[in-house]
């Protein structure tokens, strides 16, 4: 079933996922696979259009969707009869000539999603409206020990969280963690914090008590600069980076997250040249020279500190050498960066971009750019995932829940 879901995620068939996705919900399932693509079904693209642009007029609606007003009518009428829009007569002009036309917002005050983010150290929880928006997160160390007693803990910290919202119905739960995740099961191996075969879904969804969806992190972070912010100029092909005490890479076809068969790929063995962090190491790779341990031990037999120039702008040079090094293989449209890796250098992104342009062998520029979510990364993963079925369509998703 996981493959099959992925195959038809890849092809774009998204009126045959959301009538399964639909079916899944309505028959009780407890694990449903993230959708995380801009789908075209007439609810979501009106959904999408009030959340981006909202508030909005119907008229608005019909200009920027390219629907027929009778179609908009409809989705809208649909879209609040199930809470999911509202109108604002109160925010209706009085300066304004000939009957009033109420504007449509998301309902922010009544529903909302939680998410969950794990990473090798720490632990992003957060509760999200249903535009997206932050209304809480915080960070836990991520238990150590048995992996069923750290995500019993894990999930029973959101549960807890949850319970301080009561007076919002919750719709739908998120995982996003590096490692292996099957997305129709909701399992997960994590090798780095030792976990193999944990079906974190099906806990969570005991837990909370509302569908879950759980994904690769960074592909979830992908989607997110997909679904929770403004769509870019351009979707066409793009590749998202992230480097932190991992690092991962994620693929872009026009508008969709490319979700692969036998899941996600590493970039973490491309081999560096990076004497200072991976010294005394023969043949370094990618994941030698991020996070904290290689930066501290660096600056210790340097006598330095960890922002010195030396580590930093090495640092710097290898990321910026690596993300070439994929550019040139599948030459993508744009370019995102996430992760601490990237963003630790006092200069910014400017050496990373110096080193990519240095080490690419195409012959036209490329402009990396910064995550529109900053620090909120990982946030916005667990975001994205929770929110990700509901925004592919969110009427049929709703009236089954």
């Amino acid at each position: 079933m996981a493959a099959e879901f992925r195959n038809r995620a890849a092809s774009g068939a998204s009126f045959d996922l959301m009538s399964d996705t639909a079916e899944r919900v309505g028959g009780g399932a407890r694990v449903v696979p993230a959708t995380l693509q801009v789908t075209s079904t007439p609810a979501a693209a009106v959904l999408q259009a009030i959340r981006v642009g909202g508030p909005v007029t119907r008229d608005h609606l019909v200009a920027s969707t390219q629907l027929s007003a009778a179609t908009v009518n409809r989705q809208v009428h649909a879209l609040a009869a199930h809470g999911l829009v509202v109108e604002r007569p109160d925010l209706v002009d009085p300066g304004a000539i000939g009957r009033p036309k109420n504007p449509l917002t998301i309902d922010r005050d009544s529903l909302c999603v939680a998410g969950m983010h794990i990473g090798a150290r720490r632990t992003v929880l957060a509760i999200a409206d249903l535009g997206g928006r932050t209304l809480h997160s915080h960070a836990v160390l991520t238990p150590s020990g048995p992996a069923s007693a750290a995500t019993d803990q894990l999930c029973a910290l959101l549960a807890e969280l949850v319970n301080r919202f009561a007076g919002r119905r919750l719709l739908w739960a998120g995982v996003a963690l590096g490692g292996a995740v099957d997305i129709d099961t909701g399992i997960v191996t994590h090798p780095v914090l030792g976990w193999r075969q944990v079906p974190i879904g099906d806990k969570l969804a005991a837990a909370l008590g509302v569908p879950v969806s759980v994904c690769e992190h960074v592909e979830a972070m992908a989607a997110a600069e997909l679904l929770l912010t403004s769509p870019r100029a351009d979707l066409g092909s793009g590749l998202f980076f992230y480097a932190r005490e991992t690092a991962g890479m994620a693929m872009t076809l026009d508008g969709r997250v490319h979700v692969p068969q036998r899941g996600a790929g590493t970039i973490a063995h491309l081999p560096v040249r990076a004497p200072v962090l991976a010294h005394g190491i023969d043949q370094p790779r990618l994941q030698d020279i991020i996070g904290d341990a290689p930066a501290h031990r660096a600056a210790q037999r340097l006598g330095e500190r960890i922002e010195c120039s030396a580590i930093a702008d090495e640092r710097a040079a290898t990321l910026g050498r690596c993300v070439a090094m994929i550019r040139d293989v599948i030459n993508p449209d744009s370019i995102v960066v996430a992760g601490d890796a990237f963003a630790a250098h006092p200069d910014g992104l400017a050496p990373v971009q110096a080193a990519f342009d240095e080490a690419s062998t195409l012959g036209w520029p490329l402009e990396i750019s910064p995550s529109r979510f900053g620090v909120r990364v990982q946030e916005s993963a667990a975001v994205v995932v929770a929110l990700s079925v509901l925004y592919a369509d969110p009427i049929a998703v709703v009236a089954t829940i």
